[in-house]
């Protein structure tokens, strides 16, 4: 009798690196479209994901609806006008300038550049999800600070001293998000010098400014001005959050010139499209549109700090678009009650911050729906 086949030849997935392989893949905030498909709700209010509800500016719009033309052309996979815009509003030259398709593109491609199996990466905790996930993608060790605690004048922060702490001579990036997200907490101009005038010059340090327009009042520096005296000093923008052009997937980075030549070397040529390209060189100079989302986003975050206590749950202070609420027991119970309110808000449990859920500030009446669903939600 013939002996059955064995099959020895692996699964195609055990053929990617073990660093992938024990990736879990980021959750995104669940789309409207997904919400409508499940529970067949129609009037969907989105307030999970940071996004500007205002919408792009009539000129940057304009400017997109133009360039569709042209879309049957690969873009300028060099980006120069845009490249040229950004250089001119920093003052800074464009060989300092490297594009992202977002500035999460730009996060995955530091750690591709500067970071190997032999290397390390500090972050802290409660940091935005994607940092860990690039360093772990690649093989080398993420090593995790403690955040500041309830007791700190702010709590979850980031803890530059711990995270200081953690650098050896294996580190070769530290990721800091300022504000960061989801917590919305903040590092004041003095600490982040501090921090910088510590590091060695063998440690790129990569200050995430996703949120920075909305930051201006709390005390944030503008790493943009501190790139040419720091040399191991990467500052990540984005034309996603207060430009609202989150569709279109356009971020930058400000760094020492060798430092772009090596992000360039692992950037995609085309990656990002031509309406990107339009779209955000047409913003970046939109001091109106910037200050029309600060203003939302400051009068929502009055409303909510006001209003969310009453209701027995306590909100956090918070430098971005969004704030960061401890809503009792369970944030996921309260998030899945508020879907079938037709309202998206976003659990931050795999954050490490499981009785939280992130709220997004909308337009004005967008804010007083929910303030009035959560009553029977909590």
């Amino acid at each position: 009798m013939s002996q059955p086949v064995v099959n020895t030849q692996p699964a195609p997935g055990q053929l990617a690196t073990a660093a992938v392989r024990g990736l879990a893949p980021y959750v995104i905030g669940k789309p409207v479209e997904e919400l409508q498909r499940e529970l067949g709700i129609t009037d969907v209010l989105k307030l999970a994901s940071n996004e500007n509800p205002l919408g792009p500016s009539a000129a940057a719009l304009a400017a997109m609806r133009r360039s569709l033309e042209e879309t049957w052309l690969y873009p300028d996979g060099n980006g120069h006008d845009l490249k040229m815009a950004i250089s001119r509003h920093h003052g800074l030259p464009m060989s300092q300038v490297t594009l992202g398709n977002g500035s999460n593109d730009l996060i995955v491609l530091l750690a591709e550049a500067f970071l190997t199996t032999e290397t390390s990466a500090v972050v802290s905790q409660h940091a935005f999800a994607i940092y860990g996930l690039a360093i772990q993608a690649v093989g080398a060790q993420g090593r995790v600070a403690p955040a500041l605690n309830e007791a700190s004048g702010m709590p979850y922060g980031h803890d530059l001293e711990a995270m200081f702490d953690l650098i050896d001579d294996t580190t070769r990036l530290v990721y800091i998000a300022n504000p960061n997200n989801p917590t919305g907490t903040w590092s004041p101009t003095a600490d982040v010098l501090r921090f910088l005038e510590r590091t060695p010059p063998s440690v790129i340090v990569v200050l995430d400014e996703a949120y920075f327009e909305y930051a201006r009042g709390y005390g944030c520096p503008d790493g943009s001005t501190l790139v040419e005296r720091f040399p191991n000093l990467v500052v990540l923008r984005t034309f996603s959050k207060a430009h609202a052009l989150a569709g279109v997937r356009v971020g930058y980075a400000l760094s020492h010139p060798q430092v772009a030549d090596m992000l360039n070397r692992v950037r995609a040529p085309f990656n990002v499209s031509i309406p990107g390209l339009v779209g955000a060189a047409t913003s970046i100079g939109d001091a109106q549109q910037i200050a029309r989302a600060v203003q939302l986003a400051d009068e929502g975050k009055q409303l909510l700090l006001r209003e969310l206590p009453k209701l027995g749950v306590k909100p956090y202070r918070s430098a971005g678009n969004f704030l960061l609420v401890d809503v009792g027991a369970s944030g996921q119970a309260v998030y899945d009650k508020l879907l079938h309110q037709g309202i998206i808000v976003r659990p931050v449990a795999g954050y490490g911050l499981p009785r939280c859920v992130r709220i997004t500030m909308g337009t004005m009446p967008q804010n007083q729906r929910l303030l009035a669903a959560l009553p029977e939600c909590l």
